[in-house]
């Protein structure tokens, strides 16, 4: 079970694909879909592995990606 989660907002994307470069538990790739600004934005690949670190939300310049931590309660209602 993951032990944390993403939250993308694909509009806000410019593909610079830092969040994927910096994930260490590879959660992330860019996607071979365009947002309505042409660009590739992240999708999540990987989500068990997620650890809510939010490195891919430090790293990404437009504030189009986030990561939090599970708490006990939020691992069963994702976890469907």
């Amino acid at each position: 079970m993951a032990k944390g989660f993403v939250c993308i907002q694909v509009e806000r994307c410019k593909g610079c694909g830092f969040c994927v470069e910096f994930c260490p538990t590879r959660v992330l790739a860019l996607s071979s879909a365009f947002n309505s600004k042409g660009y590739h934005p992240p999708h999540v690949v990987n989500g068990e592995k997620c650890s809510g670190c939010d490195l891919c939300g430090i790293y990404c310049p437009d504030f189009a990606i986030f990561g939090w931590k599970a708490r006990a309660s939020e691992g069963a209602a994702h976890a469907g």
